[in-house]
């Protein structure tokens, strides 16, 4: 999602702090059209700042550190720790599964890019992908979900199916997911100019 801020001077930080490094490579586009606004926004590992193609190159590192702050910032808010993550396992679990599923332990990791979650049954662990984390709180919740369920059944018969039907989102979240994942295989088009 693209962050806009009309053009004003940045005010310093009091505290002197820098922001965070950004996920990634940081790329800056400049548009002649642009007049009036400062974007920034992820696209996939990388962060993509848009600026007015006037701006001096003083004004553009300026607006980098301020953009990539209030993007840190923002991300900060969206991503759950794993202690928020168990917490939030153990409201689902409640929720939809009766309780029943009780993981031993729920952890981001960033070692799985081909799949968004695993578990593993006997030990009772969850693992979910870092890719989910800044993704909308419904799609998290229905991975979440589908891994507690996988406490209960192993594999992906009807039985564990039927588990899912109790998540009214769960169309939903797959279709977000299916979404990102076709997004992934297709080659990036150029960037029209702004």
């Amino acid at each position: 999602m693209e962050k806009e801020s009309p053009l004003r001077p940045a005010t310093p930080d009091p505290r002197g702090s820098t922001p965070a490094a950004p996920p990634g490579p940081v790329e800056v586009r400049r548009s002649a059209r642009r007049r009036t606004t400062v974007s920034a926004r992820r696209e996939g590992d990388r962060t993509v700042v848009l600026i007015p193609d006037r701006m001096s190159r003083a004004e553009e590192e300026r607006w980098v550190a301020v953009m990539l702050e209030r993007l840190a910032a923002k991300d900060g808010r969206r991503r759950p720790g794993d202690a928020e993550l168990t917490e939030r396992a153990t409201e689902l679990s409640a929720r939809f599964l009766a309780g029943k599923a009780r993981p031993a332990s729920v952890r981001w990791v960033t070692n799985q890019n081909s799949r968004w979650g695993s578990c593993t049954p006997a030990e009772g662990t969850i693992r979910l992908s870092h890719r989910l984390q800044g993704m909308p709180e419904y799609v998290v919740d229905y991975v979440l979900l589908h891994e507690l369920a996988h406490l209960l059944v192993p594999g992906h018969g009807p039985r564990f199916w039927q588990l899912l039907d109790a998540y009214p989102r769960t169309e939903r979240a797959r279709g977000y997911l299916e979404g990102v994942a076709a997004a992934e295989r297709l080659p990036h088009p150029p960037e029209p100019a702004d």
